[in-house]
């Protein structure tokens, strides 16, 4: 039941950003508020589990690029970094800097777990090193410019002024930080 609520919370929000109200869910849901509130006891607590249950699912999305021993070195960095489980594609990511002035704990719950979890992308990034894909690198430098830029996505104005969503944006991020600007053979 809990995993279906958070499904069903995930697609409001999608819908309606950080402002659905419980009463929305319900009606997604089919459901009474009151059977909502014997799982969750207030929306915070939705929303701060729900921020859990997406970055679970974005973690099980790099674990499966891990694991897929057709990639190289480097496509498996480009699809760890740039991964999106299928169902955030559609998802309005500029609605995330709503979720910080109104939702603290779950915005909190949302820096915790960009900031970790970065073993198995270091581990990758070392290897391409060790085989010669990648140059040596910075790995706290290249972690605090992936994320500030992450967090600039999802808590600036960009998403909003441009044409470009949130996957999109993310992937020239990616592209730029793995392949850099210089143009091969200058």
């Amino acid at each position: 039941m809990n995993e279906r609520i958070l499904e069903g919370a995930l697609k409001v929000f999608r819908e309606k950003g950080p402002k659905f109200t419980m009463d929305d869910l319900a009606s997604e849901m089919k459901m009474s508020k009151k059977t909502i509130y014997t799982i969750f006891t207030d929306k915070n607590e939705l929303m701060c589990d729900m921020m859990d249950y997406a970055f679970d699912m974005i973690k099980a999305a790099e674990d499966k690029v891990c694991a897929d021993p057709t990639l190289t070195t480097v496509e498996k960095v480009r699809g760890i970094l740039a991964v999106l489980p299928e169902s955030h594609y559609g998802f309005d990511y500029s609605a995330m800097r709503h979720l910080a002035e109104k939702y603290p704990m779950a915005y909190q719950k949302m820096t915790d777990r960009l900031d970790s979890g970065w073993e198995t992308t270091m581990d990758i990034l070392n290897k391409g090193i060790q085989d010669g894909d990648f140059r040596k690198i910075d790995f706290d430098i290249f972690k605090l410019m992936y994320e500030a830029c992450v967090d600039k996505l999802l808590m600036g104005d960009f998403l909003d002024t441009s044409d470009i969503d949130y996957p999109t944006a993310l992937a020239e991020v990616v592209n730029v930080m793995v392949d850099g600007i210089v143009i091969k053979g200058k």
